[in-house]
């Protein structure tokens, strides 16, 4: 991703590089939001730059090294780059908390190195960078204030826009310590925005032309945001009040807790029409005995009578999860629970992974690490169950009529892209002027990751 701002008095050149999950790439759009009175416009590529953000995600394997390889191949481009202000190379996201004395260490020629909460503080941290040339910069505190009270009111155009849809953080951090994540450690506690700034940041979208907005927090479904009456809203209220903006045809909202999962969240769906019927909601695992030793803080049982109760609220909901194999201590049995779990409860989409220690993470020390070639073996076969019903999910779909939201241009001349409410990608022949718009689409062929269709007759001449 390339994020960028514009000033029309002095154009310089931001690139941002943007890795891992939806909540980087909103930051990413503020990042630049924060720039834009500096004087910073859009960049094509690093070479062209006068300023390089890499905001980066620690969640994968090896995310740090492949850190230290981009710059690598930025620190030619700096030191080529001469003159009054020369090349700004930073660092921003969960691996700069992890890792930014690291980075400042093994990478000198950095100039910042900033975490996920800091980021509002850009403007002096780029002046300071100017100061101290030659000395990285180093800024992975938690301030006490937060961020989104220092953001610009005004956002660009581009900030979280994609097409028709957008993002929208809503809620940051985390508070229950899985074993196996660093999301505490880099991103820190639980803080949810208030709810006026949250409506007003959703008008200001729909009025640049979105009309989905997916709610972004690393535990979203823990919002308890200050509201207008004095009174901490949950997700289920908030969701209610954004669907009365006129123009917002469409609410998700990721990534999701079973723990979270309230009465209010849970009657949401079944009330608000706007919200899609698509939820992900991880369980990471069908064993009890490994959920107690990933301190996920529910059993099997509960996930399963959480879908039960938003099934019966929405009978059309269709479930996204997260799945870790090979987990240290990890059984035939426990992963037999797993297989069970997924085949009892039906998955339309799915995120599997093979367990990798995350260092500083409390199951990085346990005993019993499994075996790589075992991960491999398990992955294979719980993936491959995976996209069974994946495909299966996506053929039920053939001859039916769907509302899908065009949200950008397909890959070929004369094709736009869409989503279902189900989060499938929809590819159609249809004319550019449909782009931003929900239209009736039969399904004509379904296939295991996309969907195609034609536009109804009827509703196309109607849009024409």
């Amino acid at each position: 991703m390339t994020t960028a701002a514009t000033n029309p008095h002095r154009a310089k050149k931001l690139f941002i590089k943007t890795w891992g999950c939806q909540m980087n790439v909103y930051d990413s759009g503020r990042m630049a939001d924060i720039l834009a009175p500096l004087g910073y416009a859009m960049a094509d590529s690093p070479e062209e730059a006068d300023m390089v953000i890499l905001n980066t995600c620690h969640i994968r394997e090896k995310a740090t090294e492949k850190v230290f390889s981009d710059l690598g191949r930025l620190r030619p481009l700096k030191e080529a780059k001469t003159g009054d202000e020369p090349m700004i190379v930073a660092v921003a996201g969960c691996v700069a908390q992890a890792e930014g004395e690291e980075i400042a260490h093994r990478a000198p020629w950095v100039d910042m190195v900033f975490g996920p909460q800091t980021y509002h503080q850009l403007p002096e941290m780029v002046a300071r960078a100017h100061r101290q040339a030659g000395r990285p910069l180093v800024n992975t505190d938690f301030p006490v204030e937060s961020k989104f009270d220092h953001l610009p009111a005004e956002a660009s155009e581009s900030n979280g826009v994609q097409g028709a849809s957008a993002f929208l953080s809503v809620q940051e951090g985390c508070d229950k310590f899985c074993t196996f994540c660093v999301v505490p450690y880099t991103r820190g506690a639980e803080y949810s925005r208030d709810v006026a700034g949250i409506l007003a940041e959703a008008r200001r979208l729909v009025g640049f032309g979105a009309r989905e907005i997916t709610l972004l927090g690393q535990n979203v479904n823990a919002f308890h945001g200050d509201g207008p009456d004095g009174s901490a809203w949950g997700l289920g209220r908030l969701i209610r009040a954004l669907a009365e903006i006129d123009g917002l045809d469409r609410i998700r909202y990721t990534t999701s807790h079973p723990r979270d999962v309230d009465d209010e969240l849970v009657a949401a769906h079944r009330d608000v029409p706007q919200l899609m019927p698509f939820l992900h909601l991880p369980v990471q695992s069908g064993s009890d005995r490994i959920l107690t030793a990933m301190n996920r803080k529910h059993d099997a049982e509960a996930y399963r009578r959480i879908v039960d109760r938003l099934r019966a609220a929405r009978p059309d909901l269709a479930l996204s999860s997260d799945f870790i194999v090979g987990f240290p201590g990890e059984t035939d049995r426990d992963f037999a629970d797993t297989l069970r779990l997924v085949t009892e409860i039906g998955f339309a989409q799915a995120y599997s992974f093979k367990y990798s220690a995350r260092p500083g993470t409390p199951a990085a020390a346990l005993e019993d690490q499994l075996p790589e070639a075992v991960k491999d073996e398990r992955l294979q076969a719980l993936q491959q169950l995976l996209w069974a019903q994946q495909a299966a999910f996506n053929q039920d779909m053939a001859g039916k009529v769907v509302p899908v939201l065009l949200d950008r241009p397909g890959r070929r001349p004369g094709q736009l892209h869409g989503r279902s409410p189900w989060m499938q990608s929809v590819h159609l022949d249809a004319p550019a002027r449909l782009l931003g718009t929900i239209q009736p689409v039969r399904i004509t062929e379904a296939k295991p990751l996309s969907l195609t269709g034609t536009v109804m007759p009827a509703a196309a001449e109607e849009a024409a």
